[in-house]
């Protein structure tokens, strides 16, 4: 079996790529490097991977249609996974009109070459922040998510949308991920987790935007690939939605504190304004997943903040 993962050199898709060939699975990364972040830090990612007979790189754009069309052609695609995107809330808000050509029109590029090759099967990563700033919780797959408060968040629900056009037109079965806060180790440097335990280590306090009273529901990025995982080997789903979250969301202070816990030291702490487009809490209702595909998340953010900072020490980071 052949899977295509889009971003399969970034944080979250090269953590994915190693588990699928380690079940023996043939894989093709579709990546273009993006200069978002060093792309050194993906160029490291991917190094081990090179070395997998089973591994296929493929440097490009998935707006390349040319390109996209390509892979399908040369290659007997059986599923795809769709973790490529321009990333981050604050970011989208100064170059909306860019997060929404790469992740919409992208995102609709690969799903147009998808239906030419005949490939059926697609696995779209999605995101908490489309939930907006509702009151209700847990978050649950039924709730209203028509209002965005991010172009980020408004370009996820626009692939979740488009997602469901091409089940319901050529019988593609889509499964809509949408990821509460992933860290682990090779999280992108420009995430709280990662930014924290870099400028404390340089004795640099650290931002909290707002009071750190907002909450996050941290998910370790071994339980979101377990996840994935799962979901592949259940072939009983259509077009569906689940939340990959951990379920039990911490303050930005207790995340703070696991950081310190960790480095057993004490962070400096700079408080700052609360940025627009942030969401003052999340909260993933995991029943759906659980009961679909036997999603159990097991890293307790005390946990998974260790298993990060002992990554980070090992000095393969940025």
């Amino acid at each position: 079996m052949t899977i295509l993962v889009t971003g399969g050199a970034g944080f979250i898709g090269s953590h994915l790529c190693e588990h699928l060939l380690a079940n023996g699975l043939r894989v093709i990364c579709l990546d273009n490097f993006d200069d978002f972040y060093d792309p050194a830090i993906k160029e490291r990612n991917v190094a081990p991977l090179l070395q997998n007979s089973n591994y296929l790189l493929v440097r490009g754009d998935i707006r390349d249609a040319s390109l996209v069309h390509r892979v399908f052609e040369h290659n007997s695609v059986d599923c795809v996974i769709h973790l490529a995107a321009k990333a981050g809330v604050r970011p989208s808000i100064l170059q909306p009109a860019l997060y929404m050509d790469v992740n919409v029109n992208g995102t609709a590029t690969l799903l147009e070459a998808m239906r030419r090759s005949g490939v059926k099967r697609f696995i779209f990563g999605s995101s908490s922040s489309i939930y907006g700033n509702q009151e209700k919780q847990p978050f649950s797959e039924t709730d209203d998510v028509s209002c965005p408060i991010s172009p980020y968040a408004a370009s996820k629900r626009s692939g979740e949308l488009l997602s469901y056009t091409y089940h319901h037109l050529y019988g593609m079965d889509v499964a809509c991920l949408r990821f509460f806060t992933v860290y682990g180790p090779r999280q992108r440097p420009d995430l709280a987790i990662h930014k924290f335990t870099q400028l404390a280590l340089a004795g640099q306090p650290v931002p909290l935007y707002g009071d750190g009273g907002t909450r996050r529901d941290y998910t370790f990025v071994a339980d979101i690939v377990q996840g994935i995982l799962k979901l592949m080997d259940n072939p009983n789903w259509h077009y569906e939605i689940f939340n990959l979250g951990c379920g039990n969301p911490v303050t930005l202070l207790e995340m703070v504190h696991a950081i310190e816990n960790a480095l057993d030291q004490p962070l400096k702490i700079n408080f700052l304004d609360k940025q627009p487009g942030d969401v003052e809490q999340t909260h993933a209702d995991i029943r759906k997943a659980r009961a679909y595909f036997g999603y159990a998340p097991e890293v307790g953010l005390q946990d998974g903040v260790r298993q990060f900072v002992e990554w980070y020490g090992k000095g393969d980071k940025e």
